[in-house]
């Protein structure tokens, strides 16, 4: 139904969108997930050409978009695109909303698209609004409206740019299951959204973007539970970071763990968890025999409320964590007895030392 090769998107010296390929069938529903500012939104724009690809080609249903000789309308019409802001006219009624397109556009008679406008209203439930005003709808009934405008059109396919950023959360559950209903009845659909568990229990497959790549995409069950890729791991578990470098022997460490407690403080880590941060931060450091780049990462989990602290350091392997290695065992204890888990492994010329600490 739709095939992306090599699509990249320039708005002056800002790269937007970076060598994306994809095919997308007839029937699946994509969800693309994350952070902003990603690209996300100018990918969807792109595929119906609101904004003009920099390179790449993009087929619709076996059709050249960006040849010359297509008629770009008419492959539009095989598309129908939601947006986060509904886009109604505010001076029409809201059958005349649904029925100015198939009429000016379709050909159709007018009691024709009244008709089909009433069961498309009545299919997203607002049957009794059809001669209401736009200003007289919540944002919630408004966007269910939006979303019956563009059925009216008898598209193929649906294109969602974050459907329900602009709504009360008491609305969002009610055009998310507009959308499931037009999910069970096998319409196209690629779907930008920050609606996590929407996402996995309705997607065929999830598109992870980051810096205008599709960085990783796989099955629901894939990208939520088992992500393969860093970003897409830190992305999905909401992973907040904080890094320090030490260069010197001589390092500070009271503005190492005043920049460490700063991070606890910001992100609601517990005191007594805190504690223990800065605790195991300073006995990983006095393991440490090299410190000419000594790497501290301090990483916290908003989803399931995980802390991990991880120490790279240069010079030959040597793990602490073996009998009689390190000069100070009472350190050792003191880091095995305050954490879930303690694993070393040598990666890249650097001893790694990883914490998994626990808030008991």
């Amino acid at each position: 139904m739709i095939q992306v090769k090599n699509l990249s998107k320039h708005f002056g010296d800002l790269v937007v969108l970076k060598d994306i390929s994809v095919d997308i069938k007839k029937g699946e529903i994509i969800s693309i997930i994350g952070p902003s500012g990603t690209g996300k939104s100018t990918f969807l724009r792109c595929l119906n050409l609101l904004d003009t690809p920099t390179g790449g080609t993009i087929h619709i249903d076996g059709i050249p978009l960006l040849d010359k000789g297509t008629s770009v309308p008419k492959v539009r019409r095989k598309m129908g695109m939601v947006f986060q802001s509904f886009n109604l006219y505010a001076h029409l009624s809201v059958i005349d909303n649904l029925t100015l397109g198939p009429v000016k556009l379709l050909g159709k008679k007018r009691a024709e698209a009244d008709q089909m406008a009433i069961e498309l209203l009545k299919l997203v439930g607002l049957a009794e609004k059809a001669h209401s005003f736009p200003d007289e709808l919540s944002g919630g009934q408004k966007q269910r409206v939006a979303i019956a405008r563009c059925m009216a059109m008898e598209p193929e396919i649906l294109l969602f740019d974050e459907p329900t950023s602009a709504l009360d959360p008491t609305m969002v559950s009610e055009v998310l299951a507009v959308i499931r209903r037009l999910a069970r009845e096998g319409m196209t659909m690629v779907i930008v959204t920050h609606e996590m568990e929407f996402a996995r229990n309705l997607s065929s497959r999830v598109f992870y973007m980051d810096e205008g790549l599709i960085y990783e995409e796989g099955t629901p069950q894939q990208i939520f539970n088992h992500p393969q890729k860093e970003k897409t791991k830190a992305f999905i578990n909401r992973i907040r970071s904080f890094h320090y470098r030490i260069t010197s022997r001589d390092y500070d460490l009271y503005a190492m763990q005043a920049d460490m407690e700063a991070f606890c403080d910001k992100h609601t880590l517990p005191r007594k968890v805190t504690g223990y941060v800065l605790h195991m931060a300073e006995e990983v450091l006095c393991l440490q025999q090299d410190f000419s780049d000594i790497r501290i990462s301090l990483s916290y989990s908003e989803k399931d409320g995980s802390v991990e602290l991880v120490c790279a350091g240069g010079g030959a392997p040597r793990n602490p964590l073996e009998e009689g290695v390190a000069e100070d065992d009472i350190g050792i204890k003191l880091i095995k007895a305050r954490c879930r888990r303690v694993d070393y492994r040598y990666e890249n010329g650097k001893n790694i030392l990883m914490l998994k600490i626990s808030g008991e």
